[in-house]
């Protein structure tokens, strides 16, 4: 089964998930090229000082200079750098220009004849012409339980709103947001944890959950679960009051 993965330069947590993910594919899948779009932790292209200055207002200094230190060291570490991790497994790059969308782009993904394209953190929407590049289409990763808790930030969104439980879904893409039949869904109690440490959890669990929808797919043994819109919830990210609600409800961002 030949992979394609699509997913962003994210400096805190992907990497080392992604290396994961790679060494623990099964004998038959093999990623043969990968998409890495620009980082965008607010859903949308802003520019490095414009994301600092955000981060700041909403977050504060603490949080903004704890997350910047970490952000320095992780430049200094290939073990947190996407692009090197995927360099270390010889993993081609596909340089796109702009929208992934682009016909130009589509040729570029099609010609490495994908079964099957892993969206991890991709942070564009995908139309039907991308999804069609691919013999089996594309799953994406969510870490929360589908439908509540679609769009951005779930970890921070879950804390929130004082869920006991959150969890990882795997799940076809269609032309909306997080919007697809799900594939694979797997809970996890939250209990005491701070939202880096549930980050780190459904990652890691999410990893997981990709490698067994891999499998389900090579084996075409599986039935979808529907990600029923009438249930959904939906979230962007956070405002400064949102971060003031979240703390006054004793939660932790580490």
């Amino acid at each position: 089964m030949r992979l394609v993965f699509l997913t962003q330069d994210d400096p805190f947590y992907l990497a080392r998930n992604i290396d994961y993910l790679v060494k623990h594919l099964p004998p038959y899948a093999e990623v043969v090229a990968t998409v890495v779009f620009d980082v965008s932790p607010f859903g949308k292209r802003e520019s490095f000082t414009d994301k600092m200055k955000k981060t700041l207002d909403i977050f504060g200094l603490p949080f903004f200079v704890r997350y910047g230190v970490k952000f320095v060291k992780s430049k200094l570490d290939p073990r947190n750098n996407v692009r090197k991790v995927l360099e270390g497994f010889k993993i081609p790059l596909i340089q796109i220009e702009g929208n992934i969308n682009k016909d130009e782009n589509l040729a570029k993904i099609k010609a490495y004849q994908p079964d099957l394209l892993v969206s991890i953190a991709g942070n564009q929407i995908f139309r039907q012409k991308l999804l069609d590049t691919a013999t089996h289409g594309c799953i994406n990763l969510h870490t929360a339980l589908l439908p509540k808790y679609r769009g951005l930030m779930p970890s921070f969104w879950v804390l929130r709103h004082n869920e006991k439980r959150t969890g990882v879904s795997v799940f076809f893409v269609d032309e909306g947001i997080d919007s697809g039949p799900i594939l694979v869904q797997n809970p996890v109690e939250i209990g005491n944890m701070s939202q880096e440490e549930l980050i780190h959890v459904t990652k890691k669990m999410g990893m997981d959950a990709i490698l067994e929808a891999i499998d389900k797919i090579h084996s075409g043994n599986y039935q979808l679960q529907k990600n029923d819109a009438s249930q959904m919830t939906y979230f962007t990210f956070p405002t400064k009051e949102d971060v003031q609600a979240f703390k006054a409800a004793g939660k932790k961002f580490y």
